[in-house]
Protein backbone atom coordinates (compact mmCIF):
# COMPACT_ATOMS: atom_id res chain seq x y z
CA UNK A 1 0.00 0.00 0.00
CA UNK A 2 1.55 3.27 -1.11
CA UNK A 3 0.90 6.45 0.80
CA UNK A 4 0.94 9.76 -0.98
CA UNK A 5 1.00 12.21 1.91
CA UNK A 6 4.19 12.67 3.94
CA UNK A 7 1.96 13.63 6.90
CA UNK A 8 0.59 10.07 7.02
CA UNK A 9 4.01 8.73 8.04
CA UNK A 10 4.29 7.54 11.64
CA UNK A 11 7.69 8.38 13.13
CA UNK A 12 7.45 6.41 16.37
CA UNK A 13 7.62 2.66 16.69
CA UNK A 14 7.69 0.30 19.66
CA UNK A 15 10.68 -2.03 19.42
CA UNK A 16 10.48 -5.40 21.17
CA UNK A 17 13.71 -7.22 21.96
CA UNK A 18 13.55 -10.85 20.78
CA UNK A 19 16.02 -11.85 23.51
CA UNK A 20 14.37 -10.48 26.66
CA UNK A 21 11.03 -9.04 25.54
CA UNK A 22 11.87 -5.49 26.66
CA UNK A 23 9.76 -2.90 24.84
CA UNK A 24 10.85 0.65 24.10
CA UNK A 25 9.20 3.44 22.12
CA UNK A 26 11.69 5.04 19.74
CA UNK A 27 11.61 7.78 17.11
CA UNK A 28 12.66 6.53 13.69
CA UNK A 29 15.22 8.47 11.66
CA UNK A 30 13.96 9.87 8.38
CA UNK A 31 17.39 10.40 6.83
CA UNK A 32 19.25 7.20 7.70
CA UNK A 33 18.86 3.45 7.99
CA UNK A 34 19.15 2.08 11.53
CA UNK A 35 20.98 -1.24 11.23
CA UNK A 36 21.72 -1.67 14.94
CA UNK A 37 19.83 -1.05 18.16
CA UNK A 38 21.10 -1.70 21.69
CA UNK A 39 18.34 -3.18 23.85
CA UNK A 40 17.92 -1.11 26.99
CA UNK A 41 16.73 -4.20 28.86
CA UNK A 42 19.46 -6.78 28.28
CA UNK A 43 22.05 -5.02 26.11
CA UNK A 44 21.57 -7.29 23.09
CA UNK A 45 22.45 -5.68 19.78
CA UNK A 46 19.48 -6.02 17.45
CA UNK A 47 20.14 -6.28 13.71
CA UNK A 48 17.62 -6.45 10.84
CA UNK A 49 16.27 -9.88 9.96
CA UNK A 50 17.02 -11.19 6.46
CA UNK A 51 14.88 -9.32 3.96
CA UNK A 52 14.31 -6.31 6.21
CA UNK A 53 16.09 -3.01 5.72
CA UNK A 54 16.33 -1.91 9.36
CA UNK A 55 15.59 -2.84 12.98
CA UNK A 56 12.23 -1.03 12.88
CA UNK A 57 11.03 -3.24 10.02
CA UNK A 58 12.16 -6.34 11.93
CA UNK A 59 11.25 -5.61 15.55
CA UNK A 60 9.00 -2.54 15.53
CA UNK A 61 5.25 -2.06 15.57
CA UNK A 62 5.58 0.39 12.67
CA UNK A 63 7.93 -0.06 9.68
CA UNK A 64 10.43 2.65 8.74
CA UNK A 65 9.17 5.78 6.91
CA UNK A 66 10.34 4.73 3.40
CA UNK A 67 8.55 1.38 3.72
CA UNK A 68 5.42 3.14 5.01
CA UNK A 69 5.46 5.40 1.95
CA UNK A 70 6.53 2.98 -0.77
CA UNK A 71 5.67 -0.47 0.51
CA UNK A 72 7.78 -3.52 1.36
CA UNK A 73 9.99 -3.13 -1.73
CA UNK A 74 11.24 0.22 -0.43
CA UNK A 75 14.43 0.57 1.52
CA UNK A 76 15.46 3.23 4.00
CA UNK A 77 18.95 2.56 2.67
CA UNK A 78 18.06 3.92 -0.76
CA UNK A 79 18.91 0.69 -2.53
CA UNK A 80 16.88 -2.20 -3.84
CA UNK A 81 15.73 -3.36 -0.42
CA UNK A 82 18.99 -5.20 0.24
CA UNK A 83 20.86 -4.39 3.43
CA UNK A 84 24.60 -4.53 3.93
CA UNK A 85 23.99 -7.63 6.04
CA UNK A 86 22.15 -9.25 3.13
CA UNK A 87 24.91 -8.30 0.71
CA UNK A 88 27.46 -10.07 2.91
CA UNK A 89 25.48 -13.30 2.45
CA UNK A 90 25.27 -13.02 -1.35
CA UNK A 91 27.83 -15.33 -2.98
Amino acid sequence: MKKTDQQDVELTSVLTCPECGHVETETMPTDACQYFYDCKGCGAVLRPLAGDCCVFCSYGTVPCPPVQLDGKNASCCGGNGTTKADQAEIP
